[in-house]
């Protein structure tokens, strides 16, 4: 899940006595932080005259809000002014230029995620060795790209370039595995085509979106649609990645979709207090993060049940998994964005580094190549927490960890 880098030009114009509200449906208590608040008294041919803010923090210099809690990290938030100072904190500073420039760079594994996957298995099926391809979980692949999508919708509101990149590339490349996979009849046929009509249609809405050609209540019923589908598939998938050690129904699914039209229904009647409509409208982020995590569990039980197969995956492709979301935990966990940095670490953990321990216990990949995994991995992350308790000024890591899910 990739951030992009805001770019804020600061005038001299006069400080704003009114609140800035950059994201018009997120309700905030909080009041406004004069912009002379942060002047640094340096010329300003020497302040670059930009900061680089990434993912939900484009208001965080412009106002301050009361502290925010795991549940509220699907809206825009800021840095916690009591915790660094702006003017004076140079640690801070750096910090928070160095993780926006890791979220940047993740850009390159993740343009590159898919590619040895793909090339793997255009081999197997140039070689007719279409067994291979049973090793890549079709259901696996569908939560990754259904996760792409609903957060490319995500994106494409808060007008993130970065990440609309990063995510529109996630779900063409996801597709063309997922295609791969309906040639060498890894999945189903329907549901390849059921599933192509979904992205076609949800790149088309995206991205008239994005240049403004898209009339606000379609892009509202688009927005609906991917809560109530998000809803629907994450306890549907669940349930058929254990298929058939249980039985296969659709129940877990249909239920979900009754709830999550019901929800949808009684916001838009406005049934809902502010707390539950603003829960609705976080659904499709939380449930696209949730795809995220799942996909490495479902990889995971499909290594297990068939392990013969698994040097059907790519070592490649989870190396890059892994690389390209730890380079975004240390941005999540400095701004404080708790569902950004779950489905970052879950997915490099799990995901990327789980597989490489499936691979090495399989005898795929060598010692050296996992060991050297290993420790690349642990020092990224002790780096992370170490980095962020200095630029905040802390005693402990705990203390971020700790503002990461409760707030400040």
């Amino acid at each position: 899940m990739a951030a992009k880098a805001f770019v804020v030009h600061f005038s001299a114009a006069k400080p704003s006595k009114e609140p800035f509200y950059r994201y018009p449906d997120c309700l905030s208590t909080s009041q406004s932080l004069p912009l002379k608040s942060l002047s640094v008294n340096k010329p300003a041919g020497k302040l670059n005259n930009v900061l680089f803010i990434s993912h939900y923090t484009l208001a965080t210099l412009h106002r301050r809000l009361s502290p925010v809690s795991a549940g509220d990290s699907d809206v825009p938030h800021p840095f916690h002014q009591e915790s660094a100072n702006f003017r004076s904190n140079k640690a801070f500073e750096e910090w928070n230029s160095l993780t926006a420039k890791f979220s940047g760079a993740a850009n390159i594994p993740f343009m590159l995620l898919q590619l040895p996957q793909i090339i793997l298995n255009a081999r197997n099926l140039l070689a007719g060795n279409k067994a291979a391809l049973l090793a890549v979980p079709w259901l696996g692949m569908l939560t990754g790209l259904l996760g792409n999508l609903s957060l490319l919708s995500y994106f494409i509101k808060k007008r993130e370039k970065e990440a609309i990149v990063v995510q529109t590339l996630g779900v063409v490349s996801t597709y063309v595995v997922i295609s791969q996979l309906a040639v060498g009849e890894a999945m189903p046929m329907p549901h390849f085509i059921a599933i192509s009509v979904v992205v076609a249609t949800g790149l088309v809405l995206n991205f008239l979106n994005y240049f403004n050609m898209l009339n606000a209540g379609l892009w509202r019923f688009w927005e609906d649609v991917i809560t109530v589908g998000g809803l629907t598939a994450l306890p549907q998938v669940i349930w058929s990645t254990f298929v058939p050690t249980i039985p296969n129904s659709i129940l877990p699914g249909t239920i979900a979709f009754v709830v999550g039209v019901a929800a949808v229904v009684m916001a838009r009647m406005g049934k809902l207090s502010k707390q539950g409509v603003k829960f609705v409208r976080a659904i499709s982020g939380w449930t696209a993060t949730l795809l995220f995590m799942w996909m490495p569990v479902s990889q995971m039980w499909t290594n297990f049940l068939n392990p013969d197969n698994i040097k059907g995956l790519s070592a490649s492709s989870m190396l890059l998994a892994m690389i390209g979301n730890g380079l975004l935990i240390p941005r999540a966990l400095f701004i404080r964005d708790f569902m950004w940095f779950t489905g970052s670490s879950w997915a490099t953990l799990f995901y990327g580094y789980g597989n490489l321990v499936c691979l090495y216990c399989s005898n795929v990949i060598s010692k050296e190549f996992f060991l050297a995994a290993t420790a690349g991995l642990v020092s990224w992350i002790g780096i992370a927490l170490w980095r962020d308790t200095i630029a905040y000024g802390f005693n402990s890591p705990l203390r971020s960890l700790k503002e990461l899910v409760y707030g400040q």
